[in-house]
């Protein structure tokens, strides 16, 4: 996989303190994007999957959030990573200028949503950026349960 960072000890990409991977690739390419340098693939480092399961869980109290670039560029090696992690019980959130109804009809997309517990989706918008927000950047981008969402086939949205 192609990984720009990984960041310890976020608190500003979802509850609790979480370990951060940015992936690299993203064809959504938002104005006003604070990763920008994520959006070509070829600006990532190779790493294994079993590199960064080693990394994630070092921590047992951090969570994981992935974003990037927007991990559904990478979405087949991104879902296995995600399963392991997943096993190793770390709750997952995850960051992508996606609509949650289009990540739907894609089976590889699919495969990684499977093993999320919340997704921020949409693309950021500079004229909706909200710096009072919460977990968010903009006000368009929804923060989905997505177990729930997926269990009941309509959009839940998260609730701290």
């Amino acid at each position: 996989m192609k990984v720009i960072n990984i960041l310890h000890d976020s608190i500003v990409d979802g509850p609790g303190f979480r370990s951060v991977v940015f992936f690299a690739g993203c064809p959504h390419r938002c104005h006003g994007c604070h990763n920008p340098q994520s959006w070509n693939i070829d600006n990532g480092t190779d790493m294994s999957r079993d590199e960064i399961v080693a990394e994630l869980i070092e921590n047992e109290l951090t969570q994981v959030t992935l974003s990037g670039g927007d991990p559904f560029f990478q979405s087949q090696d991104v879902s296995e990573l995600a399963k392991k992690l997943k096993i190793s019980g770390k709750n997952i959130w995850c960051y992508t200028g996606y609509l949650f109804e289009d990540l739907l009809a894609n089976p590889h997309h699919r495969l990684l949503l499977e093993q999320i517990d919340v997704l921020v989706d949409g693309p950021f918008e500079m004229s909706k950026r909200d710096l009072s927000l919460l977990y968010k950047g903009s006000s368009n981008q929804r923060i989905i349960d997505v177990p729930r969402s997926l269990n009941e086939g309509r959009i839940h949205f998260f609730e701290n």
